[in-house]
């Protein structure tokens, strides 16, 4: 099989597309109606015979820009249109489509300079982006082998097999300096050559696509909107160790990325892609699909394998390791999807390219879903090393509603804290670890001046609980104190001991814990106890939250401006307001349950929350 020859013809069936009309058909904007909007542009798209050149509509994967979902960009005219609703379809055919002229009112808006921008890349969300794992997302058709081929898809894999040289794939992976994109970090190069050290019989290749953290979507990401990435490169991982089966691990609350990883597979193993005989090289790769059940704990990869073989994901202690006993006691390499995605841009492109980007320790790229109080939400990729600040206030736009940045929890429950004073800190492997974090799987959730940072700390304590396993007792009895500690301290029964106890039961379970998820689950306590310690005696010993968030420490009084209007009378839902009409009214704080209703009812704004 001549790939470039495959490649030139898929390139000339995407040219006879003529004018293509990028619809993001991504989860987020599928949840906010691109489904009704591409079926009206291929409605209207029908209608249209005065036009000179062929219309096409294109649903997408993830554009990236979900806080301004849902986007369709039509790239030959440069213009990318957001928030676009059913409503607004048969405008932007009208006018732009047939008439030429672009719907302003659809544009992007700069919230700082507050000017109308068109092209994707004059916005600052894209502009100080560097996408490559990311590159074909929200560009080609993700249920398209052709588009994916006209792409480059699947040239490396040719190339490797062309060269018959396993081992030559292996150094430059290693050369690339590549690391594990799933939080752990590890070079990718070196698992790959322990397992493939494992000669002779039986090995395995699997995906880990279990992405549980929450605010985190990127592995989602990428398996809806670039399948064909993640298979060549599960591929080339396959041929470097001498595998010939693999497993794509995927919750099954990602069914848009089941689907399109099903047509993916199907139609490369039509085509030669995947398969036996792989494009006549002689090598034979066949893929399935394992559907987890949500379970946090499966993202573990000996727990992820447990699940595969039919077992409860639990944990498994190591050694051995997975890549000289994992699945179905064979060895077992296994990388997440980002990870996997990243491998054949390495091989097209070369070692030095990738590692041309980042930091000494940490090359490449990293994906981020940017989530909580920025102005620009949504999937971003930068080069490792990229300053946290360039990411909430360039990429992020800054806070909404102008309000002070508190803080970022990066890497989800099991991540850690980084504040005001780490707005310049290098987001890279080592530098995070050292100021308490991680990369994790690179969930960014910020915080604004109104977050409680202890609330903050019990959530994801609380996640964390609930999806222990149970196996290991430092996890689920240490996690489960733990949380009873934090509700202690929200609900206003705190005491000053209590700290010393959360930061010495953190580092027994940290310690004692037999997997990544409860080595890892007292991190979000530890650093916020080390960045914002005040805010817990506040809770502690003032009996107050700063942020007013905890309800237990909320006082709803009113003020010398109450008319007696007896508005609030009648909407507390516990009888604990009195007074007459005309008169000053009074909450009796002993019934009181803190639940606002007066507080939105009062026409006069005398009542508040101190």
């Amino acid at each position: 099989m001549d790939i470039k020859q495959e490649q030139q013809k898929a390139q000339e069936l995407v040219k006879q597309q003529g004018l293509r009309v990028l619809v993001c058909a991504g989860t987020g904007c599928v949840a906010n109606g691109s489904n009704d909007v591409i079926a009206r542009f291929k409605e209207l798209g029908t209608q249209v015979d005065t036009l000179d050149e062929k219309v096409t509509i294109v649903p997408t994967g993830c554009h990236g820009f979900c806080e301004q979902g849902v986007l369709v960009v039509l790239p030959d005219k440069h213009v990318t249109y957001v928030k676009v609703r059913l409503a607004d379809v048969d405008e932007i055919v009208e006018s732009h489509i047939k008439g030429g002229k672009a719907v302003e009112r659809l544009l992007y808006t700069d919230p700082h300079t507050g000017e109308r921008v068109a092209k994707n890349d004059d916005i600052n969300f894209y502009k100080k982006q560097q996408r490559t794992a990311l590159a074909n997302c929200g560009h080609i058709n993700a249920e398209s082998l052709d588009d994916a081929l006209a792409a480059r898809g699947y040239e490396a894999l040719a190339n490797i097999l062309e060269a018959a040289d396993p081992d030559a794939v292996i150094d430059i992976i290693e050369k690339s300096g590549l690391r594990g994109r799933g939080g752990g970090g590890f070079p990718a190069g070196r698992k790959w050559r322990f397992t493939a050290a494992n000669k002779g019989g039986k090995s395995f290749v699997v995906c880990n696509g279990d992405e549980g953290d929450p605010g985190a979507f990127m592995d989602r990401s990428i398996m809806e909107g670039d399948p064909h990435k993640l298979l060549e490169g599960m591929a080339i991982a396959a041929y470097a160790i001498g595998s010939d089966e693999g497993y794509i691990y995927v919750r099954a609350e990602y069914p848009l990325a089941i689907k399109r990883l099903r047509k993916a597979i199907a139609d490369a193993e039509e085509r030669g892609y995947l398969g036996k005989n792989i494009m006549g090289s002689g090598f034979s790769f066949c893929l399935h699909i394992k559907e987890g059940a949500g379970a946090f704990v499966c993202g573990e990869e000996t727990a992820l394998i447990a699940s595969i073989e039919g077992e409860r994901g639990m944990p498994r202690p190591k050694p051995p390791f997975p890549a000289n006993k994992g699945l179905f006691g064979r060895p077992t390499l296994i990388n997440n999807v980002e990870t996997l995605a990243n491998v054949p841009l390495i091989i097209l492109n070369g070692a030095d390219w990738f590692s041309s980007f980042g930091t000494e320790t940490s090359k490449g790229t990293k994906t981020f879903a940017l989530t909580g109080e920025v102005n620009n939400t949504g999937l971003i990729e930068v080069p490792m090393g990229t300053k946290l600040r360039d990411i909430v206030f360039d990429i992020g736009g800054g806070i909404r509603g102008g309000k002070k940045f508190k803080a970022v929890q990066i890497g989800g429950p099991s991540g850690g804290c980084l504040t005001e004073e780490h707005l310049d800190i290098s987001m890279d492997y080592d530098s995070l670890i050292k100021a308490g974090a991680m990369v994790g799987s690179g969930g960014l959730v910020v915080m604004n001046e109104d977050t409680c940072i202890v609330e903050v700390a019990r959530f994801f304590m609380n996640f964390t609980q609930n999806e222990s396993c149970g196996k290991c007792v430092p996890c689920r009895e240490g996690t489960k104190n733990l949380l009873k500690i934090l509700e202690k301290i929200v609900a206003g029964n705190g005491e000053m001991s209590d700290l010393d106890l959360l930061e010495e039961l953190s580092v027994a379970v940290k310690d004692g814990s037999l997997c990544g998820l409860g080595k890892t689950a007292p991190n979000p306590i530890l650093s916020t106890l080390k960045y914002f310690r005040d805010e817990y005696i506040a809770h502690i010993r003032d009996k107050k939250c700063p942020a007013g968030v905890c309800t237990a420490m909320k006082k709803i009084v009113i003020t010398d401006g109450c008319k007696g209007c007896t508005k609030c009378t009648r909407v507390c839902p516990v009888d604990a307001i009195s007074g007459k009409v005309k008169e000053l009214h009074v909450i009796d704080q002993d019934k009181c349950i803190k639940c606002g209703a007066c507080l939105s009812s009062c026409p006069f704004k005398a009542i508040v929350s101190q």
